[in-house]
């Protein structure tokens, strides 16, 4: 069995491990009453909710194993060109090894490759090792929640620019 950790888009086989991830992850932070991502939908069909233009989702392997994930999709609610990191959750085995940095380093690749002008996310105090990641990668703090992603139960907003602005150099 190898030990070596694998990104790699999401498939229909993967949606079971990455529901389960996302409702045992959440809720160590607090993050599972109502205003959180662990209620959406689409959790239970990951794979056929990301397989829509603009959209991706990764998930990290160990051994056949899947102990993680994440994903860009547009912003509900708001204009074209800004993109959501969404869902992005590691298993304690997989965390404080640099997958963090790598899966979001593959998300925001996707994102300027589709043609994404800002990524925007959402998260919660007590999820300080993730917002570090995000600060160290260029993402800035801002005050308030943008679009309409329902998730009322976050209180932390950050934005990184992808690409330059119309007009600019």
């Amino acid at each position: 069995m190898s030990t070596e950790w694998i990104l790699r888009p999401i498939a229909r086989q993967d949606d079971a491990a990455v529901a389960h991830i996302i409702r045992t992850v959440m809720p160590e932070f607090g993050a599972d009453g109502p205003g959180f991502a662990l209620h959406d939908p689409e959790v239970d069909r990951m794979s056929a909710a990301y397989s829509r233009p603009g959209h991706a989702y990764f998930v990290l392997e160990q051994g056949g194993r899947v102990a993680g994930g994440g994903g860009i999709a547009p912003l509900a609610g708001n204009t074209d060109g800004v993109c959501e990191l969404q869902k992005m959750y590691f298993l304690p085995e997989a965390r404080g090894q640099g997958q963090g940095e790598r899966m979001l380093r593959q998300c925001l690749a996707f994102a300027r490759e589709a043609g994404y002008r800002l990524c925007y996310l959402e998260t919660l105090t007590g999820m300080d090792g993730a917002q570090k990641l995000y600060q160290r990668l260029g993402f800035e703090r801002i005050p308030k929640s943008m679009g309409s992603t329902g998730h009322f139960g976050c209180d932390r907003f950050y934005t990184l620019r992808l690409q330059p602005l119309s007009g600019e150099g």
